[in-house]
């Protein structure tokens, strides 16, 4: 690899593929796939974020359905409509919306829905089958990650691959799906020493750590490939990844900007992993 001035991904510009590659496959179902999203409580950016994902559900003709409930909703009842929902038939996909308030065990309500309807990825049984490289949903930031580095036409195989996160939301998988690539995959994060020296011999770098700028653009090796996961707060508004954009750009050869790189990605995954929970349901997948 050779220093370069990168190349930006558009995130954007790639979701909006893989949404419309998704008209042939629902067209083919024999009823709309169905999406219900579950909020509680009144955090701002989850508002935000179920917004766009029932509004994407809506355009893409999904049977969809919200329901929203005030901060004091009872653990017992979040489990109990969560229940009713893996029973319901016209519902392919269940879609709690995280963080959930501090009385509700959130892996309590990851265990209770269907492993069949966990269109998000996060049960325990889609994080074993993800591991034994298995079918089954993969987690939408994780799977967005894989569709941006694919569009690049970057080899993989045989890459030295650095995932700065451990969470099992977006590190520990994209480091497995690395893995499965055939990557030699290195997983750091914010406790690492020497971190510059793990991120200067990266050929693929995914930051998933969630804080600020965390990762020097001087660190970045020339010619890599930077996938950046943060989304960062700044305190004047202005949102940051966990890379330094204008110095990582000019050294990597491929990255993504902050926002409109990986965010549109995990939607658009969402909607992918719902079509084809409602395949399965038909036995089309």
């Amino acid at each position: 690899m050779t220093t370069t001035t990168a190349r930006v991904i558009d995130g954007k510009q790639v979701a909006a593929e893989v949404v419309a590659s998704l008209a042939a496959r629902i067209a083919a179902l024999p009823r709309p796939p169905g999406l219900a999203v579950v909020l509680v409580g009144d955090d701002p950016a989850s508002a935000v974020y179920v917004r766009h994902k029932t509004r994407m559900a809506e355009r893409l003709g999904f049977a969809h359905w919200q329901f929203t409930h005030p901060a004091d909703y009872s653990e017992v009842e979040l489990l109990a409509e969560v229940r009713r929902l893996n029973a319901d038939p016209t519902v392919d996909g269940i879609l709690v919306q995280f963080p959930v308030p501090k009385h509700i065990d959130r892996l309590k309500v990851l265990d209770t829905i269907d492993p069949a309807k966990d269109v998000d990825g996060l049960h325990v049984v889609s994080a074993g089958l993800l591991s034994q490289k298995r079918p089954g949903f993969v987690s939408c930031t994780p799977a967005g990650v894989m569709e941006l580095l694919a569009r690049t036409g970057v080899t993989l195989r045989g890459a030295e691959a650095l995932v700065i996160g451990r969470s099992d939301l977006v590190g520990r998988p994209v480091a497995r799906l690395l893995e499965h690539a055939d990557c030699t995959v290195t997983v750091a994060h914010s406790r690492t020493r020497n971190l510059a020296e793990h991120v200067g011999r990266a050929e693929i770098l995914i930051a998933a750590v969630g804080v600020p700028e965390m990762v020097k653009g001087a660190w970045v090796r020339p010619g890599s490939v930077v996938i950046d996961v943060g989304v960062n707060r700044q305190p004047d508004g202005k949102l940051v990844g966990d890379v330094e954009f204008g110095p990582a750009a000019e050294r990597a050869a491929w990255i993504t900007p902050v926002p409109g790189g990986v965010g549109p990605m995990t939607i658009a995954m969402l909607m992918s992993n719902t079509v084809l929970s409602s395949e399965r349901r038909f036995g089309l997948a």
